[in-house]
């Protein structure tokens, strides 16, 4: 597939131009997850800064890059932001917790975390 418009003279070295369905066709191949731009640019024989190029302009909306025949299709714009529900801390986890090991034995204190200075006392005077 011929992806240049139009083909420069010889001896002198001229600016490629590529078509906008070939430009739609490689900005589609990055949207997959996952993907690397610079393997897509390699595999096409585009320098990696050129592809980055159009997949920016392609969501700035800068530059349609769709084929002709999808002129119609609407683009959709990702959300730019997703709230989360996030887990209240319970009053259990709001502890210090201390565990000794010492051959098969083990002991472990709980402390609560509004007194970190009375358990830092402890434990210095315990491990005297």
């Amino acid at each position: 597939m011929n992806t240049i418009e139009e083909e420069a003279p010889l001896g002198r070295r001229r600016r490629r131009r590529y078509s906008v369905e070939f430009k739609a066709q490689v900005v589609a191949a990055c949207q997959g997850p996952g993907v690397s731009l610079a393997a897509i640019a390699l595999h096409h024989k585009l320098n990696a800064n050129l592809l980055r190029r159009w997949v920016e302009q392609a969501e700035r909306n800068d530059c349609v890059l769709v084929a002709r025949g999808d002129i119609s299709a609407p683009s959709v714009a990702a959300p730019a932001f997703v709230p989360l529900p996030l887990e209240t801390r319970t009053a259990r986890a709001a502890e210090i917790r201390v565990e000794v090991r010492r051959a098969d034995q083990s002991i472990t204190v709980s402390w609560p975390t509004s007194e970190a200075a009375q358990c830092a006392a402890w434990l210095r005077e315990w491990l005297a």
